[in-house]
C-alpha cells in the first residue's frame, strides 16, 4: 500500500520513492508519494519523477484506480521513459500549482462557514473554486459575507488535521457538510481538517497551515442550478 505523505506533509516538494509496480497501461505505483490523486473536488497534482540514472518521467495525471482510495496510480506523459518495479526515483511536484490549490481548498472550507447550508458539490481550481449549496434563497448582504470570509483569512487561524475512527464518524454525522460526497470509510479511520475554532469537517485534500496564507478573497457569480441549488464561485482577489 502506498504511503500518502501529502496528507501529513503537504509542503513537501520532493521525495525519494521506490517503484513497487506498473500497470498494463504504463501507470506507476510507488511505496510512498507526495502526488495527490484527484478526488473530493480537488484535481490531481502534476510534476515529474527522476530516476537514479537521470531518466525524466513527466507525470500528467494521478488517479485512484476504479475509485479505490487505498491505491494511487501515477500516469506518465505519452512517450515517457518506462520505469520498472524496484527503480529508485525522486518525485518533484509542480509546487506553484499545488500551493494555489491548497490555498483555494482551505478557502472553500471557510466559504462553507459563511454560507451555512448543506453542500451539494464543489470544485477546487488554481484561481477559482466553487461550492454548490442546498440554498433556497441567496443571502441578502453578500458584501457582509465576503467581509466575514476575509476576516477569517486575516485572523490567521491554524489549520491542522486529526483522525477519528469509522465508528466515531458514524456517531457524529453533523461533521459532514457534503450531501452527495461522503467521507471515505471502511479503512478504520477518517481524516478531519480543523481550521482554528471556526470549522471541522472530514477531508482528504491538501491545505495550507494557516488561513493567512490564503490571501484576499472575493465572491464571484452565484448561479441557480435547480429549485434550491445555488452555485457560489470564489476567487483570489
Amino acid at each position: 500500500m502506498t504511503e500518502y505523505l501529502f496528507r501529513s506533509q503537504s509542503y513537501l516538494k520532493t521525495l525519494p520513492a521506490i517503484v513497487t509496480a506498473t500497470t498494463p497501461e504504463g501507470g506507476i505505483v510507488l511505496d510512498r508519494t507526495i502526488f495527490y490523486a484527484a478526488s473530493g473536488g480537488q484535481p490531481n497534482d502534476s510534476g515529474r519523477m527522476v530516476a537514479a540514472d537521470g531518466r525524466v518521467v513527466p507525470i500528467v495525471n494521478v488517479v485512484h484506480p476504479e475509485g479505490d482510495k487505498s491505491r494511487i496510480v501515477h500516469v506518465p506523459a505519452d512517450g515517457a521513459p518506462a520505469l520498472a518495479a524496484g527503480d529508485a526515483v525522486t518525485l518533484e511536484i509542480d509546487w506553484d500549482r499545488r500551493y494555489r490549490l491548497m490555498r483555494m481548498h482551505t478557502a472553500l472550507h471557510l466559504l462553507s462557514v459563511v454560507f451555512p447550508f448543506p453542500v451539494t458539490g464543489g470544485s477546487v481550481g488554481e484561481d477559482k473554486g466553487r461550492l454548490d449549496f442546498d440554498m433556497p434563497e441567496v443571502p441578502a448582504d453578500l458584501p457582509a459575507l465576503e467581509a466575514a470570509l476575509n476576516a477569517m483569512v486575516a485572523a490567521a487561524h491554524p489549520v491542522s488535521d486529526q483522525w477519528i475512527t469509522d465508528e466515531e464518524m458514524a456517531a457524529n454525522p453533523g461533521l459532514i457538510k457534503t450531501m452527495k460526497v461522503k467521507p471515505p470509510m471502511g479503512q478504520g479511520r477518517v481524516r478531519l481538517v480543523r481550521i482554528g475554532d471556526v470549522d471541522l469537517q472530514p477531508c482528504g485534500g491538501t491545505h495550507v497551515a494557516n488561513t493567512s496564507e490564503i490571501g484576499p478573497l472575493k465572491l464571484g457569480k452565484i448561479e441557480k442550478k435547480g429549485a434550491q441549488n445555488r452555485r457560489v464561485a470564489l476567487l483570489f482577489a
